[in-house]
């Protein structure tokens, strides 16, 4: 049976298209309405508004489970995001948009790539039903970031935490040094997966059942389709939004797990994830708007859990600041570090510790 605060997801899913449909809409320093929702006022408020620590009982659980008004949440996603990524396509071909308009609604489009595209892409390809992982795959084409699909699933949830997966951000490693090692090493590795994956089936690289293949004449065929609608130049914005679009999706990643790390047992082999291997955040706002990733250690624990019953773990460790507000703190280095490393230390001395 759905409740009443059920519905706070609907933020989530009016809310991120709402801010970027009017900075679409709109002209002039308007344009960036929606990187100034998403980066400054929900950040503001996060540190207002109190912060959520319930989990739902077992038997809420199981309703919410078999719920299809949270599915559709997420389905009428895949229209929303290709219908705003065709209204842009066409104004800045065709707006006549000044140069600081371009930017803004390029920056704009950008971040429904991340969190429409990209972000629901995420909770949908860690689904069993065939559909859905063919909507997240969809999803992803719309930032061209395909390979994701496999790096994420096969990759990260087993790497997660130690010196092999790129999308672990390491102690002292700065926001910018990461961007380029995770987005080249995860899409290096999830060639490596694929490949790994054919010989098992006694096929070679270069079999079309190889879907990195497939996903390369895929995103190439898409943006050959908009520059024929459109023109050459509205590639370039294309590309730029979907950079940024990935761009966010990386960031994300950096935050998750900064610093955090599991115990090498032997050469190659780790502990199991543990509730502290991801950094978490209890703030409503980010929570919605991100789906529940923001429980990121529960997601971690069973990655086909479902986003509306994700749980809080008290062992797990908090952000300070909400997703949102520690997405633009980790762009100043120096200020990042001093926030979370000693938390990280703390975090050590207590493993340290328990292990005594």
């Amino acid at each position: 049976m759905m409740k009443v605060t059920d519905l706070k997801y609907l933020w989530g899913f009016f809310g991120v298209p709402s801010i970027v449909i009017v900075s679409l809409l709109s002209s002039g320093y308007w344009t960036f309405f929606a990187p100034a929702i998403a980066f400054i006022v929900i950040p503001a408020l996060e540190q207002i508004l109190p912060r959520s620590r319930t989990n739902h009982s077992e038997e809420a659980e199981t309703s919410k489970m078999s719920n299809l008004f949270f599915d559709f949440l997420l389905y009428l996603n895949l229209p929303i995001q290709f219908g705003m990524l065709a209204y842009f396509l066409y104004i800045v071909t065709y707006g006549g948009l000044a140069d600081i308009e371009l930017i803004g609604t390029t920056i704009s489009m950008g971040i429904a790539c991340g969190i429409l595209g990209i972000n629901v892409a995420h909770e949908l390809g860690h689904r069993t039903q065939k559909f859905e992982q063919l909507m997240a795959r969809t999803l992803l084409l719309s930032s061209l970031y395909m390979h994701f699909y496999i790096e994420h699933n096969r990759g990260h949830h087993k790497n997660v935490g130690t010196p092999v997966d790129p999308a672990t951000s390491r102690l002292n490693e700065p926001i910018y040094i990461f961007w380029f090692r995770s987005i080249i090493g995860s899409y290096f590795s999830a060639l490596r997966l694929e490949k790994l994956r054919l010989e098992r089936m006694g096929l070679g690289a270069w079999s079309f059942r190889n879907e990195m293949l497939r996903f390369a004449v895929i995103q190439i065929l898409f943006v050959a389709v908009i520059g024929l609608i459109f023109s050459p130049l509205t590639i370039l914005y294309f590309l730029a939004a979907a950079a940024v679009g990935i761009l966010l999706l990386e960031t994300v990643n950096y935050i998750e797990h900064y610093g955090l790390r599991r115990l090498e047992l032997e050469p190659g082999l780790y502990e199991k994830v543990k509730p502290t291997h991801s950094w978490n955040s209890e703030h409503i706002l980010g929570r919605v708007m991100l789906y529940e990733l923001t429980r990121h250690s529960d997601h971690h624990f069973k990655a086909n859990r479902k986003y509306q019953i994700l749980r809080y773990f008290g062992e797990s460790p908090q952000l300070p600041l909400g997703y949102p507000a520690s997405m633009v703190v980790c762009m100043f280095p120096p200020v990042w570090f001093s926030i979370m490393n000693p938390r990280i230390r703390k975090i050590k001395s207590a493993e340290e510790a328990l292990s005594a």
